[in-house]
């Protein structure tokens, strides 16, 4: 029970948690309920900040969710140019996360990385499809031991204003493995091999690290889903 809600907080946040504290009692000096206010909104930035840990299949082959979320969509798109993933279109399933998900991004494959492009941009909406070329966003290609290789893309959303990523190129990788954050509201992206099938469906929810998107090793065709 203890460890579901005395969950790590990531070092990334502390700066922000600290700083809010502050305020809070900075208002409270000036009116008595702005203290409470900003208690809250530090509260709100120690959830944001959390950091749980995740039991992540082992499987080879398997490729698991960078981010926690709704899955937004899965469309066909070509990968950044940047990553030299060829121009065939691609199948990308875009994983939403809103301000109350776990913003912690995860690696989703065993593998090594090779390519790495960050993009300034816009904060539009990060629900939307045009987020994927507009907005500011650091690209990621990775390839597997069996040579594989597929993206993945942390894209900053309409609240976010910063992305974390701390990979850099021939860094060797563990699927499950936490490599970054994107602060207040975003997306991730992830380009699977041609020829794989994704095995989640829109509207379905994503959990960082554990939920299997797709198997490199499968033929299973695309799954389908309805709210129920």
């Amino acid at each position: 029970m203890l460890k579901s809600v005395l969950v790590p907080i990531h070092r990334a946040g502390w700066p922000f948690i600290g700083g809010f504290f502050a305020l809070a009692v900075i208002l409270g000096f000036v009116w008595e309920p702005l203290f409470w206010l900003g208690l809250l909104v530090t509260a709100w930035c120690i959830y944001f900040f959390r950091d749980p840990p995740r039991a992540t299949p082992t499987r080879a082959g398997l490729v698991v969710s960078p981010g926690d979320g709704r899955v937004q969509m899965i469309t066909k798109a070509t990968a950044p140019s940047e990553l030299n993933l060829g121009e065939a279109p691609l199948t990308r399933i875009s994983i939403f996360l809103n301000v109350f998900d776990v913003h912690i991004n995860r690696v989703p494959v065993d593998g090594t990385v090779t390519g790495l492009h960050y993009h300034s941009g816009s904060f539009l909406n990060a629900a939307l499809d045009k987020a994927s070329e507009e907005n500011e966003r650091q690209e990621i290609a990775l390839e597997t031991p069996d040579g594989v290789r597929l993206a993945v893309v942390q894209i900053a959303g309409l609240v976010a204003r910063r992305i974390v990523c701390d990979l850099h190129e021939g860094q060797q990788l563990r699927a499950g493995e936490r490599f970054g954050l994107i602060r207040f509201g975003s997306r991730v992206d992830i380009y699977l091999p041609d020829g794989v099938a994704p095995l989640v469906a829109v509207g379905q929810r994503a959990v960082g690290g554990e939920t299997v998107l797709a198997d490199l090793t499968s033929d299973e065709a695309q799954r389908l889903g309805e709210e129920r």
